[in-house]
Parts: structure tokens; sequence; C-alpha cells
């Protein structure tokens, strides 16, 4: 069985940031990269199963520049047995990757691999996207699942028993014949953290390099009908009183409030 696993880096701002001068981006300079928060569970979900199944392989993808390698080194780590990374020139000049785009590239690689089962996070931490799974699985024609919180295979029937959280508080049960696409939810398991034994056997593991040409596709794929046309921070508003002086001082303003609000003790 082999198991492909979506795995995306984000960027987190900085508490204090400045937006690029000129550009739709935040200085590089306050972003911090690292692995999306649910392709985290994803990868573990991926991890559990090969553990389960010694016959299971597990196949991260990324389409990431080649700074990305650090964040799949440690996808490497936790147990996935090799990867590939997807970028190009093309893609380089792309400055909004939109969801049918990745979908597009996705299904390449799928193309390649044949996965009976793939895996991918709900939804990104850095675009809010969260449909990347579903349109995946309707490009390769797989049965798929979203927002799958337990999951249960059973191999000798191609069956994935799904547990999917709905909106209102509903909870669903169901069977999701392989192969299949399944998007899965934070809380589904606790991933772990990349052993020092991992992080070494992640060195020797391979994280193989795919431009556009390599899986057939050309730069048309990372056209959108989505763009990004401006980025600016907000102005907070805020009606916040702010005392100062020592304690007593503040005190006795705060009181002062108190009674201009009409609170009185009781």
């Amino acid at each position: 069985m082999k198991v492909l696993v979506t795995v995306k880096e984000v960027a987190e701002a900085a508490d204090d940031f400045e937006l690029a001068e000129g550009a739709l981006d935040i200085d590089e300079r306050y972003l911090e990269y690292d692995l999306n928060e649910w392709d985290e569970y994803a990868v573990e979900e991926g991890v559990r199963i090969a553990e389960d199944d010694e016959d299971t392989e597990v196949v991260s993808v990324t389409i990431g520049p080649e700074r990305s390698e650090e964040t799949i080194r440690m996808v490497l780590a936790k147990g996935v047995d090799r990867a590939i990374r997807v970028w190009d020139d093309a893609l380089e000049e792309t400055a909004f990757l939109d969801v049918e785009a990745r979908a597009a590239i996705l299904e390449a690689v799928v193309s390649e691999e044949e996965p009976d089962l793939v895996l991918t996070g709900v939804q990104a931490a850095d675009d809010g996207f969260g449909a990347t799974g579903v349109a995946l699985a309707d490009a390769i024609s797989f049965e798929w699942a979203a927002v799958v919180n337990d999951l249960d295979l059973d191999l000798e029937n191609d069956l994935a028993h799904v547990h999917r959280e709905l909106e209102g508080g509903v909870e669903e049960l169901t069977d999701v014949s392989l192969p299949a696409v399944l998007s899965i939810q934070t809380g589904i398991n606790e991933p772990r953290y990349a052993s020092l034994r991992g992080i070494r056997q992640a060195q020797s593991k391979e994280i193989a390099p795919y431009g556009l040409d390599d899986l057939g596709l050309d730069a048309e794929t990372t056209e959108s009908t989505l763009s990004l046309t401006s980025m600016y921070e907000p102005e907070t508003e805020s009606d916040a009183t702010v005392f100062e002086g020592s304690p007593e001082e503040e005190a006795d303003q705060l009181a002062e409030l108190f009674g201009e609000m009409g609170v009185v003790e009781g």
C-alpha cells in the first residue's frame, strides 16, 4: 500500500511586522516558516498506518522552494519514507497559487505515484483555503471524505471507516472505498516529535525535485482567475482607558470611572 501525504510549509508573522516595500507580502525579516498545522496531523496518520502495516510506504509531496526542504526533513524525521518537492521558475514567478493550480499539480504527482490513499490537511494556516483535498479528489476521480477526525482502515476490503465532524456539531460515520482522498482534522491523533534517530535518518532519505516539465505540465498550470491585489495592516480602534500613576492613584481613577458609569457599591 502507498500513502501520499500533501505537506505545505506556511509562514507565520511576528507580532510586530512591516509590509515589504512595493510588494504584496510581509517583509521576509518578520516571517518564520514551519509545517502547516493540519498537515502535521495528516503526516502522523500516514506514519501510524505504516506502523500498523509494514508493507505500506508513506510519501510526502510539497509545492515549495528549496527553503522548504528544512520543513520536509522534519516530516521525514517523523517517519515518512521519502519526499517529493515541486518547484521551478514558473512557480517562483507566481504571486498567488490557487486551489485549482495546486490540485492540477498534485493530480500529476498522483498519476506518477499511483497511491492507494491520499491524506491532506483540512486547510492551510496561511491563506485559509480548505478545498485542495476535495478538488484533488474530483480531478483524479477518487472517493473522498473531508474533515476526518477518526480513521480505521480495512485493507482486506479496501475500505476506510471514517468519522467526520460536520457543521452544527453533527458527526457522521461512513465508509469510503479505496483509493480515496481524506482531509484530516486536527485532534485525530497526537503528532509525534522527531527523535534524534529519526532526524539523523532523515538526512539520507530522498527528496526528489520535480519541475512542472517533469510532471507533463507547463506555466499555464499556474494561471489563476484569482489574484492578490493589495495587502495592508488594518488600523485598530480601541476604547480602552489607560490609568497612569501609583497604585493608589490608579485605584482612585478606576473608582471615578465606575462612578461615571453608574456602578455603585453593593
